[in-house]
C-alpha cells in the first residue's frame, strides 16, 4: 500500500511538472523522435579515433601561445569527461581550465555566475582574454558568458550546442523536465526564478542569449548532421563560422576532427568571419 501511494503521489508531481513545462515552453523547447539516438552508441569510435590520431599528440596542428582556455561540460555532465580535451589543450601550449560549475543540471543563471568566476580567474592569471569551449548545453552557457562579459572573452567555440532554439530527443526532454522540477523544489540559489529552465524566464542568462552577440568575440559552431541528441539545425549560425564534422553528439569532445578545428581556430580566431547573429 505504501509503495502504491508513493507511485501515485509521484505520478501527480510528475504530471504537474509536465503540465507547467508544456504551458510555458511553447515552441522554444521541442521533442522530436526523428533524431537517431541509436547512433550515439558509436561514441567509442570517436574515442578510439582520437587516440589513434596524430592530432591528439599535437602533431600537424598549430600550437598555443599560453592563452587561457575554459572548457564547459554539457547537460547532466561534469568537468571530468572533458579531461582529455583539458589535458590536450595543455599539451599544445594553452593554459587550460575546467569550468568549475559542478554538474550541468542546475539553474543556468547560477551556473553562469560560477563560470564567470572561473573566466575571471583565468583572465587574471594570464592577463589576456579567455577562450571558451562548450559542449552541448555548455556551449550555450559559453555564448551567454561571451555576450555578458565580452572584454574577458577571446573567442567562443560550441560543440553541438542548441543556441538557436531547442529540438531534442524525447528522452532528453523528459530528463530536462525532472531537472527543472528539482531546481524549483530546491531553489538552488537566491536568483532562481519561478520560470527557471524555461523559455519564459527573465534571468540575465536568457536575456544575454536573446541579445545580439558582440562582434568583438569570434565564434565557431561545430556540429554533426548525425547528431542523435539535438537537431543539428539548432546548433549553427548559418554563416562561415559553422564547421561540420562526422560523428556523434556525445563523442564531439573526443572527435579528432573537432580537435583539429579547435587548434586552428584558437591559433587564429580572427580568421573566421561571422555575420551578425542575434
Amino acid at each position: 500500500m505504501i509503495a502504491q501511494a508513493v507511485i501515485y503521489n509521484w505520478g501527480g508531481v510528475r504530471d504537474g511538472i509536465m503540465a507547467t513545462w508544456n504551458k510555458y515552453m511553447k515552441e522554444e523547447f521541442q521533442a522530436t523522435s526523428s533524431l537517431p539516438l541509436w547512433r550515439e552508441a558509436l561514441l567509442g569510435i570517436d574515442w578510439i579515433s582520437l587516440r589513434m590520431s596524430p592530432v591528439y599528440r599535437g602533431v600537424g596542428i598549430p600550437h598555443g601561445d599560453g592563452s587561457a582556455v575554459v572548457v564547459i561540460p554539457g547537460f547532466m555532465g561534469s568537468d571530468q569527461y572533458l579531461g582529455d580535451m583539458h589535458a590536450w589543450l595543455r599539451r599544445i601550449g594553452y593554459r587550460s581550465f575546467l569550468s568549475g560549475i559542478g554538474r550541468n543540471s542546475e539553474c543556468p543563471e547560477v551556473l553562469t555566475v560560477r563560470l564567470h568566476e572561473t573566466i575571471a580567474r583565468a583572465h587574471e592569471d594570464t592577463g589576456r582574454p579567455v577562450h571558451i569551449i562548450g559542449h552541448s548545453l555548455g556551449g550555450v552557457l559559453a555564448r551567454g558568458a561571451g555576450a555578458r562579459w565580452p572584454s574577458l572573452v577571446a573567442s567562443v567555440t560550441t560543440m553541438g550546442s542548441p543556441f538557436r532554439g531547442v529540438r531534442v530527443h524525447p528522452f532528453v526532454l523528459q530528463t530536462a523536465y525532472l531537472v527543472r522540477g528539482r531546481i524549483l523544489q530546491r531553489q538552488n540559489g537566491p536568483d532562481v526564478k519561478p520560470m527557471c529552465y524555461s523559455g519564459q524566464c527573465t534571468c540575465e542568462f536568457l536575456s544575454s542569449l536573446r541579445a545580439e552577440f558582440p562582434e568583438s568575440v569570434p565564434t565557431m559552431a561545430i556540429y554533426t548532421r548525425t547528431d542523435g541528441v539535438v537537431d543539428w539545425r539548432c546548433c549553427i549560425n548559418e554563416d562561415s563560422t559553422d564547421v561540420e564534422v562526422p560523428g556523434t553528439h556525445v563523442g564531439l569532445p573526443f572527435n579528432p576532427q573537432v580537435y583539429r578545428h579547435i587548434a586552428g581556430f584558437l591559433a587564429a580566431p580572427e580568421s573566421i568571419k561571422r555575420a551578425d547573429v542575434a
